[in-house]
């Protein structure tokens, strides 16, 4: 069984065993046109897009016709061990992850540092449209349980039912930044740039997990109480929520995100 993380090198070893490559998916989130010039041999690639349901609230999940033509493509079933990477550290890729949650495809691995790191360690990597359909008729559904409403989070706010970490700039958070109908934040959040996690001079990996889990509890992110993440429409924060995952800490993504939230006429928010 392969873990929730794997290392570029561990991928390697995995698609030289033939008991195991039988069983893998590579997913690439990212553009097409990134996708065509370099990506990992036999990949199959998913574009941001596609993980969205577009506007007015882009950070909502699919709908299940979108989902099932998603699962299609990949030719998602039971006995698939899917290996997901993307191209910046992992929002797109960890987004991903929490569609397969919301669909209950449990087998899955996140590539630290994805197309960054494959690079690095000198893999060999391939050009194309690539495999495009592997299957019909996969139905599937979005199940709701990984994910909480703006009504719901907004019903908890008074009891403090969870603890918020907003995957945002700084500048955002604060209200400095304005990219929608206000700035700020929604109350009794903290703030985690996702970019904090992420190191740069090492191929896109994650830092240390051991390190981010005391940043996190220097927030007051314990576990303690079910974590809520957001952005501003549920990419950055795809990485949060695999990070959570990660160090076991119970998470739930809104989807809706600030996008969302900013745009309702009763919900509070906070600046500064």
């Amino acid at each position: 069984m392969l873990p929730l993380m794997l290392s570029v090198n561990e991928l390697n070893d995995a698609l030289k065993n033939d008991e195991l490559s039988d069983t893998l998916v590579i997913v690439d989130i990212g553009k097409s046109e990134r996708f065509a010039s370099e990506h990992i041999p036999g990949a199959i690639n998913i574009t941001p897009a596609e993980t969205q349901r577009g506007a007015p609230i882009p950070g909502l999940i699919p709908e299940d016709k979108e989902l099932s033509h998603l699962a299609g493509r990949i030719g998602l079933g039971s006995d698939l061990h899917l290996i997901i990477y993307d191209d910046e550290g992992g929002g797109w890729a960890g987004r991903f992850i929490w569609l397969l949650d919301e669909i209950g495809h449990p087998h899955y691995s996140y590539l630290d540092g994805g197309l960054p790191a494959w690079k690095e360690a000198g893999f060999s990597l391939e050009q194309g449209p690539g495999q495009t359909h592997r299957s019909d008729g996969t139905s599937v559904f979005a199940s709701g349980s990984c994910s909480i409403t703006g009504d719901a989070l907004l019903a908890g706010l008074p009891q403090g039912s969870y603890s918020i970490l907003d995957a945002r700039s700084p500048q955002e958070y604060t209200g400095e930044k304005v990219s929608a109908a206000r700035g700020g934040h929604i109350p009794g959040a903290v703030n985690y740039n996702w970019t904090n996690a992420i190191d740069a001079g090492n191929a896109m990996r994650l830092r240390p997990l051991e390190e981010i889990r005391k940043e996190f509890r220097e927030l007051g992110i314990t576990g303690a109480k079910t974590v809520v993440t957001h952005c501003q429409s549920h990419h950055r924060s795809g990485l949060t929520y695999l990070i959570c995952k990660l160090l076991g800490i119970p998470v739930l993504a809104y989807p809706g995100s600030w996008g969302e939230w900013v745009n309702r006429n009763d919900t509070p928010i906070a600046q500064g």
